[in-house]
């Protein structure tokens, strides 16, 4: 077995022939895509959907033939927030001056950004379903409830509440939430002990950490559990804190996340407003939205 897990290449432009390189264990970049030279197009997005996110750029990208690239980034809000702030970032001894066309993320983000005259107007185009748990196939430690969350022999993953701060504000509302249903106070006094905080990225971390045996279950969003059990079928399944899936589709008290999507303000050429136009365009289309639906979100 190895060490890591080994993520699909993901990009706007699949290519085969692609001179890759990277060791799991000292260099490694999962949440930069693309070629920053050759793109006519730059996106940076929060990076709980990125798999939805992909289709959509792979789909676009193969119907405009004049595009060359789009490079793209799926960082937590916090990090390509900073990068349209200060202009750069240094990925390891990289550094990086590549500022976006378009920018997405959840709604406080975009309102701060359009509050700094980053971005221009932002608009709702998905949202998600709400969450699930995530743990290692065969479910060794048998959790199926919230109950379980609570043994003490069960390691909880969830996001870090000061790099991450909001996906781990949503999943602690839904445990809260969940804890408040099956009448267990203070939930996260009795988890304080058990719970394994993701360091930077948790939509990478979380399945890494269960995968290592460093945590038994994960609270994430449903359509990254479905992302890990669709690309990693052998090592993953999902848990729904509702009991099942069907009664987790049909609920009406899922803590879900909207995704808002803008143009950046000013730090854009021309060529790359006319492509950040067009793709906004295009994320409001049926085709984009049936991509996230297919990936686990649903319509705003």
């Amino acid at each position: 077995m190895s060490k890591k897990l080994q993520w699909p290449l993901e990009s706007a432009k699949q290519d085969e022939n692609l001179n890759r390189w990277s060791h799991a264990e000292s260099n490694l970049c999962l949440d930069f895509h693309g070629d920053p030279i050759k793109a006519n197009l730059t996106i940076f997005s929060d990076g709980n959907h990125h798999m939805a996110l992909e289709t959509c750029l792979k789909t676009f990208c193969a119907n405009e033939v004049a595009l060359e690239d789009i490079f793209y980034a799926t960082t937590p809000p916090a990090v390509i927030t900073s990068v349209l702030k200060k202009g750069h970032i240094v990925l390891g001894n990289l550094t990086l001056s590549k500022l976006p066309d378009v920018f997405i993320s959840p709604p406080e983000i975009m309102d701060k950004l359009a509050g700094d005259g980053l971005i221009d107007s932002h608009e709702k185009f998905i949202k998600s379903k709400g969450n699930v748990l995530l743990v290692r196939k065969g479910n060794p430690k048998n959790i199926k409830t919230i109950e379980d969350l609570i043994r003490e022999d069960v390691r909880l993953f969830i996001s870090n509440p000061v790099t991450e701060k909001a996906s781990h504000e949503v999943y602690k509302e839904a445990l809260l939430k969940f804890s408040a249903e099956h009448s267990i106070e203070c939930l996260f006094e009795k988890l304080e002990k058990h719970i394994v905080y993701g360091e930077r990225i948790h939509h990478r971390e979380a399945p890494q950490c269960l995968y290592d045996d460093r945590a038994d279950v994960a609270i994430i969003y449903y359509h990254l559990a479905l992302r890990y059990t669709r690309i990693f079928p052998d090592d993953f399944e999902i848990i729904y804190l509702q009991g099942s899936q069907q009664n987790f589709e049909s609920s009406n008290d899922n803590v879900c996340t909207d995704y808002h999507i803008g143009l950046v303000s000013n730090n854009t050429s021309i060529e790359g407003r006319m492509w950040a136009d067009k793709f906004l365009n295009y994320m409001f289309s049926e085709e984009a939205t049936q991509f996230y639906i297919n990936h686990g979100l649903q319509r705003p």
